[in-house]
């Protein structure tokens, strides 16, 4: 009997370029191989900030984009979390300085609903009583913000570090202050149920119409 060839499984894929969201300039942050465009769909990109931006203080801060639209061999994202590197965090915690953290749900202005993540680091350190009040003007500052801006107003203030300029001119007469950080920015994105993947996998294999 004549034996079968194998076909190889990565010859048939496709290779889509991905490209990060209008606040990033759509640049190109990589490419992703699938069967077909809806298996391009939902895909989850992590790259390191600085390659997007070419800012080495960038480094120690990755990016998490969602593949959320697919255009021919091209596919357009929406950003999911921003975060910063454990070990650059921890490396901000020394001894005689305090910390104050936030972790604040709130949303942007255009209905983005978010989860910011700050750190607050003093110069020396500092009593309980002045934490608590950089923690309430931290808070404060953030769901003001938010919800005078959309969410690519908020990232780029965020990237460009605007956002944690402008915090840390609320709360410097609180205490002096060493480092002002956003940890995290994640988006809070809707839970999709097990009839959500159903409907869309019939949407995707429904047979198009001659008419």
């Amino acid at each position: 009997m004549p034996t079968q060839k194998k076909v190889d499984k990565w010859k048939l894929k496709k290779w889509f370029s991905v490209h990060a969201p209008s606040v990033f300039n759509n640049v190109i942050i990589g490419e992703i191989p699938a069967n077909d465009e809806s298996a391009a769909m939902g895909r989850n990109i992590t790259v390191a900030l600085d390659t997007i931006t070419h800012n080495p203080q960038h480094a120690y801060t990755n990016v998490i984009f969602k593949t959320v639209e697919v255009t021919g061999t091209n596919a357009n994202t929406k950003l999911v979390e921003m975060f910063e590197l454990y070990s650059y965090v921890r490396s901000l915690v020394r001894r005689y300085r305090s910390i104050a953290a936030s972790v604040l749900p709130t949303a942007s202005k255009d209905g983005t609903q978010l989860v910011v993540k700050l750190l607050a680091v003093t110069r020396q350190r500092t009593t309980h009583s002045r934490i608590l009040g950089i923690r309430k003007e931290m808070n404060s500052f953030v769901a003001e913000y938010c919800k005078n801006n959309d969410f690519a107003t908020i990232v780029k203030a965020v990237v460009d570090g605007n956002f944690q300029t402008e915090l840390g001119n609320k709360i410097e007469h609180i205490a002096p202050l060493f480092k002002i950080e956003v940890r995290k920015l994640e988006v809070k994105l809707p839970v999709e149920t097990v009839e959500d993947k159903t409907k869309k996998l019939q949407a995707s294999t429904a047979p198009v119409s001659q008419g």
